[in-house]
């Protein structure tokens, strides 16, 4: 999900009342629970084309291979224009009751250069945004700690993806 939130994915859902779409980031409301209408499916994922001069990038931390659930993902898309941020989508997951688009550390980057400063003001961002539990996988603090580091680590791999013409 973080990384269909960067991307700016729209969700096609229909019914019995028709078609609708909503933005990927509106789709989950609570855990386990989403929009979803009694007889409406979601029936398709719409992704933008990419921006010239775009990149994106999807990390996760996870304590072993063997385990599939993520103690921390981040999600991010940058857009580059003349060594500025253009713009950027952050999303982050396992660190809020649902996928959590993080606009403002995105907001932060627009216009601003591309560089270490610019890039930890928006990881400080997202770190402070986050609303995580403790549990088995890992405390609320060691998950806002991840959020800070895959963010920066997220988005320094999008910047050169888009340097590199690579989405």
């Amino acid at each position: 999900m973080p990384l269909l939130i960067a991307l700016g994915a729209t969700c096609r859902i229909s019914g019995p009342r028709g078609a609708r779409e909503i933005a990927v980031e509106d789709f989950c409301t609570a855990p386990g629970r989403n929009v979803l209408q009694p007889a409406e499916l979601l029936v398709s994922l719409h992704l933008p084309p990419p921006a010239p001069h775009s990149g994106a990038r999807y990390l996760r931390f996870i304590p072993r291979n063997e385990m599939d659930i993520a103690v921390a993902g981040v999600g991010v898309e940058v857009v580059l224009d003349n060594g500025k941020f253009r713009s950027a989508r952050i999303a982050l997951a396992a660190v809020a009751p649902t996928p959590l688009f993080v606009r403002e550390a995105g907001d932060a980057l627009a216009g601003q250069p591309v560089n270490e400063t610019s890039i930890a003001r928006a990881a400080d961002i997202a770190r402070a945004s986050v609303k995580p539990i403790t549990d088995m996988r890992g405390t609320a603090d060691y998950r806002r700690h991840l959020c800070g580091v895959l963010t920066r680590r997220a988005l320094e791999a999008a910047v050169q993806r888009a340097r590199e013409g690579k989405r």
